[in-house]
């Protein structure tokens, strides 16, 4: 359903991303990382699942690294090889300038050949030696856009310094893009004003919006906090606050994202803006990954109550209409 609901421009897409296991990982493990994550995400509706591709952002910015970076598998490796079992679209990340023109081709035929679907980002650095350009990418991709959707990234906090993000949505949006995924979002009145903005755009130029979906993360410990800053994720002075003093602070993060959930549900369908939201599971603390499922089943609850998801028993009723 993912395909058709991104094509259709329907709101209530709910997605799940994930890592790959760390590069040097023993097939061992790495098959019993693939089933737990099979088996947390079976009995979840969602409508696909996000597989980042790890890259080192160090160059990115002077400040010291919280966490030591750690390379990954390939995330279309680790989808296509372990992951086969989980019967939902997968969506893959690639830093598109990383890779030349020929090298693109052939890994979107093999994601293709997959029924995957591509998210082109950035280059890791801004002087990063540049193989392909995101447009030229893009014309690589439209060969499979009859079966295929592609989506890109948007930054509220690039917005929110360079007040342009509507602009490069349109952009992209006419190089063939018709979805997009949020960085986190743990400042509300930055992805309202990109929604603002584009809602405004789109109707000063007579066009159909695209799908925003906004990536949602708990955040369960000081470490955690500190680099989701070091990514450029904006946290409010108040939040942080909220956050270190509670005493669960991942108890207290995920409140805060359901908060931010059901804000962003509501403001989208005020302005007519196709939406969903993308759970983020990145850490590797069991109690985190919880949170995260249950933060996936909560949002799913919220989007049924707009009217927006189907529940089991209109599925079976639909199935049985047909039959």
């Amino acid at each position: 359903m993912f395909l058709e609901k991104i094509k259709n421009a329907e709101s209530g897409v709910l997605l799940y991303g994930i890592t790959p296991p760390k590069a040097g990982t023993t097939e061992e493990r790495v098959a019993e990382i693939a089933q737990r994550t099979i088996d947390r995400l079976s009995a979840l509706d969602i409508d696909a699942l996000v597989v980042y591709d790890v890259q080192d952002e160090s160059a990115r910015t002077k400040d010291e690294r919280p966490f030591p970076f750690i390379n990954a598998l390939d995330p279309l490796t680790f989808a296509s090889e372990h992951l086969t079992a989980l019967e939902i679209p997968k969506i893959i990340y690639r830093p598109a300038g990383k890779f030349s023109a020929t090298e693109l081709s052939n890994w979107l035929e093999e994601l293709h050949k997959q029924k995957f679907h591509p998210v082109f980002v950035g280059i890791p650095a801004p002087d990063y030696p540049v193989k392909t350009s995101l447009p030229e990418a893009y014309k690589i991709w439209e060969k499979h856009q009859e079966t295929s959707v592609i989506g890109a990234v948007t930054i509220p906090e690039r917005h929110k310094v360079l007040n342009d993000e509507d602009v490069r949505i349109l952009d992209k949006m006419n190089s063939g893009v018709s979805y997009f995924i949020s960085q986190c979002v743990f400042n509300l009145d930055y992805a309202k004003q990109i929604i603002e903005d584009l809602a405004a755009s789109c109707e000063s130029k007579q066009i159909n919006p695209p799908t925003i979906i906004f990536t949602i993360t708990a955040c369960g410990s000081g470490k955690t906090l500190e680099f989701m800053e070091w990514l450029g994720i904006h946290i409010p002075e108040q939040v942080k606050d909220d956050l270190r003093a509670a005493d669960d602070m991942l108890e207290k993060s995920v409140n805060i994202c359901m908060e931010i959930a059901s804000a962003l549900t509501d403001f989208c369908i005020e302005r007519s803006i196709p939406f969903g939201f993308n759970i983020e599971s990145v850490a590797i603390r069991k109690s985190e990954i919880e949170a995260s499922v249950d933060m996936a089943r909560t949002i799913g609850q919220l989007l049924r109550k707009k009217g927006l998801r189907k529940s089991s028993d209109d599925v079976v009723t639909e199935v049985m209409d047909v039959v």
